[in-house]
């Protein structure tokens, strides 16, 4: 049977769970004689929650991606706070769409691939903890940019980008460059609220790119289409 969490939340996935049910029972069973009623019932009701929290963060629901291969898929849920076409921002060549998501604590914080790709180089930088709200916090915060080569035409590159936030500090990445993955496959996560982008070539050829979601827009990663390619008449 499949558990609905994702392997990426080791250790925590165990450790939090466990420290929360061992403080419930020692309250459950150890404070009775000098706490009343009420005030137990109350720590328990607030330990419940936080266990409640840290098994859904982690959570890994299953997703039948769309098959068109035309589309870019969103590689993170969470809200749109950015969309403009950059020129040389560092990560692409030229001109770019790039597309920023904003996930809370609340979303589901895996990610995963917007097309059938190739993984190229991918280079971690350290950097600071500001909000993730914050479009600075996209230059300057620690993050893991993946470039990707599309296997299906046009086989224009893309670069994912994984950007830790205020409280996530901790981003995990479980591809290698060489690897070839198909869209919506998964390749890793930020853990507690962070930003992903999306940057793809904006180029003249036959094909044109159009983008398909405004700002505030709320996306899934692996179902919400964010861009499609189209011929040129």
């Amino acid at each position: 049977m499949r558990i609905p969490l994702t392997k990426y939340g080791w250790p925590q996935v165990v450790i939090i769970p466990g420290v929360l049910l061992a403080a419930m029972a020692i309250i459950a069973v150890g404070t009775g004689r000098f706490l009343p009623v009420w005030a137990i019932v109350s720590i328990e009701v607030i330990l419940g929650g936080a266990l409640i929290f840290s098994m859904a963060f982690f959570r890994d629901p299953l997703r039948r991606c769309p098959a068109d291969t035309n589309l870019l898929l969103a590689p993170a849920d969470g809200r749109i706070t950015d969309i403009e076409i950059s020129k040389d921002n560092g990560y692409i060549e030229g001109k770019a769409l790039r597309i920023g998501i904003f996930l809370s604590i609340f979303n589901t914080h895996i990610n995963r691939m917007p097309c059938n790709a190739e993984v190229g180089e991918i280079t971690y930088k350290r950097g600071k903890y500001k909000n993730a709200m914050n479009p600075e916090s996209a230059r300057v915060n620690e993050s893991n940019s993946l470039s990707l080569t599309r296997t299906d035409s046009p086989q224009d590159r893309l670069v994912v980008r994984q950007i830790s936030g205020a409280i996530a500090r901790r981003i995990v990445c479980e591809t290698r460059a060489g690897d070839k993955l198909a869209a919506g496959d998964k390749f890793g996560m930020i853990k507690y609220g962070s930003r992903t982008e999306l940057y793809v070539t904006v180029h003249d050829s036959k094909y044109k790119i159009k983008c398909l979601v405004q700002k505030g827009d709320k996306v899934k990663a692996g179902l919400t289409p964010l861009a499609r390619y189209e011929i040129c008449p």
